[in-house]
């Protein structure tokens, strides 16, 4: 009844109860759609929701993928299309984000600053120059 490569064997039910799940994403509506008793459906539900999640995950991932040829072909067709410029902007953008050339959010750098004394500039000057010779640093540096 299901997919050729699970060992799991299914009723009638259990299958009507995934794909409906599926569409849904209620478990109590999908039991209740599938054929199972109102009065037992939360419960027959939870639990065939628990019992078949790896096959409902991979049905849901299917569907999905499965939709990303419309869905692309609706958002160019509103990028060259709409009537709203605002519209065919955010298209236009969305298809450039898919296509991985989003631009950045926000680069955020920090720089610290600490308080120094003007001895301890002047040794970290020394140190980096080499001389203890202030007429020397100028020619160093430059």
């Amino acid at each position: 009844m299901g997919s050729a490569h699970s060992t799991i064997m299914r009723t009638e039910k259990q299958v009507a109860f995934i794909e409906s799940y599926c569409q849904t994403g209620n478990a109590t509506k999908a039991a209740i759609q599938a054929g199972y008793s109102e009065a037992t459906a939360k419960q027959q539900g939870h639990t065939l929701k628990n019992r078949f999640s790896k096959e409902i995950e991979q049905k849901i991932k299917k569907m999905v993928q499965d939709a990303v040829p419309a869905a692309m072909n609706q958002i160019s067709a509103l990028a060259q299309t709409a009537t709203s410029e605002q519209v065919r902007l955010a298209a236009s953008k969305d298809i450039l984000d898919r296509a991985g050339l989003k631009p950045a959010d926000r680069i955020e750098q920090k720089i610290s600053h600490e308080e120094k004394s003007t001895d301890e500039l002047r040794m970290e000057l020394e140190a980096l120059t080499g001389t203890t010779e202030p007429e020397l640093i100028p020619r160093l540096v430059n």
